[in-house]
Parts: C-alpha cells; structure tokens; sequence
C-alpha cells in the first residue's frame, strides 16, 4: 500500500535546499516530522545533526539508521524538470537529493515510527548527518558518541539489495618541486610540470589492485596546478596533483605515503606527498577536522547482523542478494575507523547520485520504508 504520507514528507524534503553547510531549514524540517510521528526524543547536536530516538518496551541493543541531509550542487538550467520542486512524473519523483540521499532518509524515519514497540527490545536511532559530501564520517562520529549504537545501517543507495562493505577513499596531495627560469633560457630551469607528467604516467601504468567483493582500487587525477601561475614568461617551479583513491581493505595513510614514495622514486621524481587535511565548518559553526582518509570495510557474509537483515529484506524482495559500496560513504567512519557491525541499504542506484535529473521510483520509496521497518524488528525483536 502506498503511503501518501511519506511520499509528501520526501516532496517536502526536496524542495528545501540542503547544499553542504546549508542545512539547517532541511534539519528543523526532520525535527518537525520526527515529533510529528510521535519519537520519544528528537534533537539536534553541536554539529547540527537532527537525531531522533524510539524506544522499544523492553531493554536490549540499539541501532543507528543513518543518511546524510546535504546535496551536492546543481544547474537547474541541465534539468528537465525543477530540482527542487518535487515533481512526480509518472511515478518517479524528481529532484536534487531524491537518490542521494533524501528519499532512504524518509524511509528511515516513517520505518522507525512504525516499527512495533512491542515487538523492540532496545531503541531505534535515526540520524540526519551533515557535512557526509566533504568529509564522510566526520559528523557521523559526533552521532556515533551520543547514541552509542550496537548496529548501524547506512541509507545510501543499494538498489534495494544488502550491502555489508564499500570502498573507502583518501584525498591525496602531491607536489613536484623544481627550478625557476626566464622561459627564453629553460635551459637552465628544471620544470616542475614535466616531472609531474613523468610520475602520473608512472601512477596510471600501474596494474589496478582488486578486491573480490569491493572490485578494483583506483588512483584518479582530479586537478592539476602549476605555481607561478600565470607563468608570465617562468618556467614553473611547482606543480601540484590531487589524486583521488579508492582503497581496499587493509589500506592505511602510511601504506598509501609509502606506495606513492615507491612509484615517485620509480620514476626518479622528487616530490612531496601529503593527504588532505579537513578542515570543514558545518552550519552551526561545529569544526570537523581530520585526514580525508577514509578507510574501506566489510562484513563477513555469515555475520548475523548481516545474515538477519538478508533474511528480513529476502522477505519483502525474493531476489535481495549481498553487494558492497563502489563509493565512499559514512560507513567509512562507524565500520571502518569505530568497527561497529554496519550495513547499507536503500533505493536507488549508485549511478543515481549526484546526476541531472536525479530521481526515484514512488514504489521503491514505499518498498524502501517497509525493507528499513524489516530491518530494525528482525534485529531489535
């Protein structure tokens, strides 16, 4: 059956504007529906999180269902449809943040209010995490430390199907350093551009690392600068990369330094090499700092968290089977820094997010909400 109601609270949620560091009209939207939908407790934390809890009729663990409330940008001039009108055309909803993630964000919080209390041992979680587009994890700590959870489930796109594990990413730095010149007498300058290019050839002749569940690593280019610039008649005596890397799991800062060092003295480059420092401010002024390091997890197939929730999923949707993430998400931070037994689930495909024309299908949405529902009674009952 259809819920009209939750189908209007996520038309809601898309046409209110949730860039990264502009959530806060979204987060008092949640707090509104969570109190609406009768939560025992809803809150909003120094880092500007929206937090609501459900308690069940008895003791027992808890669980943490978790989205992000940020978008990325759009141009609504690439759109065909308004990106932030919530526009239904035949029975897809339309909009920046449908797959990415505000529609398993409504389905979480409509999933927990109708969860029986007196089926739960324990209470029921929901956040609505800020600032997940430029620093995973990093807000979800802060959640993390005030609920304390036993289970954590991560409503990122999964096409409906389990995932128990993802890739993780780290945004690397890397800086060749080398001589300034008048260009007419290079000669005599040693430039900084063409040592860059020698060991980005080396990056990308490598052969790729592969995971048998999470699928390959991978080291991508994403900006190149070179200093002075603009060069004015200089030879450039710095040339700085961004790599962004997809690790697999057992990969850490140092091992990563140390893989770069290793490909950068093959090809007899000198260099320096850093991964970034955060250094992001949410709306509410709360500081989130670290590494933009953010490690790989995974599940093993026959853990029981992820063995009770296939065989509650399996019982809405047959054919629900067990995937892992290709990108990045919070779950970076509750599996693979906190260990806390963690899985994803939600609608949508990965290839949805952040796209023109993002959408959602209106049954999926309902789907989505009743496989969130089968999740915390399986585990909590």
């Amino acid at each position: 059956m259809i819920d009209q109601d939750l189908i209007q609270f996520t038309q809601d949620s898309i046409r209110i504007p949730s860039l990264t560091g502009q959530e806060q009209q979204f987060i008092e939207r949640i707090c509104h529906e969570m109190n609406k939908l009768g939560y025992d407790r809803v809150w909003v934390d120094e880092a500007g999180n929206a937090i609501g809890e459900i308690r069940g009729t008895q003791q027992g663990k808890l669980i943490l269902l978790d989205a992000h409330a940020d978008t990325v940008s759009v141009n609504a001039n690439d759109w065909d449809y308004d990106p932030f009108g919530g526009v239904i055309s035949h029975d897809r909803l339309y909009g920046r943040g449908t797959a990415d993630t505000k529609g398993n964000l409504a389905a979480m919080i409509y999933a927990a209010a109708k969860a029986d209390r007196n089926k739960i041992r324990g209470s029921i979680f929901v956040s609505a995490s800020v600032h997940e587009e430029v620093f995973e994890g990093g807000s979800l700590k802060l959640i993390v430390e005030q609920t304390k959870p036993d289970y954590v489930v991560i409503g990122e796109a999964t096409d409906l199907n389990l995932n128990r594990g993802g890739r993780g990413r780290a945004e690397v730095i890397v800086e060749t350093i080398g001589q300034s010149a008048h260009s007419s007498s290079p000669e005599i300058g040693d430039c900084a551009v063409h040592a860059m290019i020698q060991l980005i050839h080396t990056v990308e002749s490598q052969p790729t690392a592969n995971h048998p569940v999470l699928g390959p690593g991978s080291m991508v280019l994403t900006d190149i600068l070179s200093s002075p610039y603009p060069g004015y008649s200089v030879i450039p005596n710095r040339c700085r990369v961004t790599f962004d890397r997809r690790l697999l799991i057992g990969e850490t800062i140092d091992s990563l330094e140390n893989e770069l060092a290793r490909l950068a003295e093959k090809a007899r480059v000198k260099c320096k090499i850093n991964i970034l420092d955060a250094d992001e401010t949410t709306y509410s002024g709360y500081k989130l700092e670290g590494k933009k390091f953010f490690p790989a997890w995974l599940m093993a197939d026959d853990e029981l968290f992820v063995q009770e929730s296939l065989r509650a999923l399996q019982k809405i949707k047959a054919d629900t089977r067990l995937s892992a993430y290709r990108f990045c998400t919070n779950a970076a931070y509750c599996a693979g820094i906190a260990g806390i037994p963690t899985i994803g689930y939600g609608l949508g495909k990965e290839t949805d997010a952040h796209t023109v024309n993002e959408s959602i299908s209106i049954n999926d949405l309902n789907m989505a909400a009743q496989g969130f529902q089968a999740i915390i009674e399986k585990v909590l009952g």
